[in-house]
């Protein structure tokens, strides 16, 4: 996900960043570090192509600079597909500890799935957002684990609930 610019707003104490789908995110400057302040305010701010416009860096009056990564912003704002992809990725990071972790050899797991090695390396692979939860729970079973999901409301301080108000 690129940033296609980003804009300060000393008044409301935000960066606001425009993504290429149009979204439009707002990172408030007391998250930031260096952190903007009335004495020091945000001079420039601008999309990074060192990070390949996946992050924005900001200078303030007094010359620090500080930058802002997409998955910073996107995380702070509970972006329901980005929140998903965390919790895919924190799901395959426990499946490798546990995969390491138990006595079964692999060849053993990929006869309890019925798939492949290769399919089974994909599933253990972090960066591979192309597999379901449902995969990562099978494997995790044949491995003689126990999945449980926990849903709660969010607390009432949070960003998301703020901004319906």
């Amino acid at each position: 996900m690129k940033i296609r610019r980003v804009a300060y707003n000393n008044q409301k104490k935000t960066f606001e960043a425009t993504i290429y789908s149009g979204r439009v995110f707002s990172f408030p400057f007391a998250k930031a570090n260096p952190q903007p302040t009335s004495d020091n305010q945000v001079y420039e701010v601008q999309p990074d192509p060192d990070f390949g416009n996946e992050a924005f860096t900001y200078t303030l009056e007094s010359g620090e600079e500080g930058t802002i990564h997409i998955d910073h912003l996107l995380e702070y704002c509970d972006d329901p597909a980005y929140m998903a992809r965390l919790t895919l990725h924190k799901l395959t990071v426990e499946a490798m500890k546990r995969v390491e972790s138990s006595p079964l050899s692999k060849r053993e797991i990929m006869r309890r799935l019925g798939t492949s090695q290769a399919q089974l390396y994909r599933l253990l692979d972090p960066a591979n957002d192309r597999k379901s939860m449902n995969q990562l729970v099978e494997l995790l079973a044949a491995v003689d684990c126990e999945v449980e999901m926990l849903v709660r409301e969010r607390p009432a301080e949070s960003w998301t609930t703020a901004k319906r108000k």
